[in-house]
């Protein structure tokens, strides 16, 4: 084993059996990616919401359950990613600086906020036009 991807296509594909691993591959075992990738296939969330709902159990009985229930198949599932923009981290630091906030509550400020106000606050904390229109992009 390699890496998290030798791990699915055994899931998918080969399904050896458990006793076929040396401890050494059971440590690049990742229970939380295992399961993040496997759900990324609408068609397995109902069996990765049924394993998580189980207390914390092995790696070997996670990947049995996986391998028994799991069809054989060679699909390559698509990884989601989030379509959320994050905010410029310098905008963010002079913000947090102004309003002497953590980074979560001020990306919740940034929500409220005009560009007009954010434009003011840049200025009166001495930036040029120049650096401020780079900030908003």
């Amino acid at each position: 084993m390699k890496n998290i991807f030798d791990w699915l296509k055994e899931i998918n594909t080969k399904k050896s059996p458990v006793e076929s691993f040396s401890d050494a591959d059971w440590e690049l075992w990742n229970s939380y990616m295992v399961h993040r990738f496997i759900s990324q296939n609408i068609d397995f969330l109902p069996i990765v919401n049924e394993v998580q709902s189980y207390p914390p159990q092995s790696k070997k009985e996670i990947y049995s359950i996986y391998k028994e229930y799991i069809p054989k198949n060679n699909k390559w599932n698509k990884y989601i990613k989030s379509n959320t923009k994050q905010p410029n981290k310098e905008l963010v630091n002079h913000l947090k600086d102004h309003f002497k906030v953590s980074f979560r509550e001020i990306t919740d400020y940034l929500k409220i906020l005009d560009t007009q106000e954010i434009n003011r606050i840049l200025v009166d904390r001495g930036l040029e036009k120049k650096e401020i229109k780079q900030l908003l992009k």
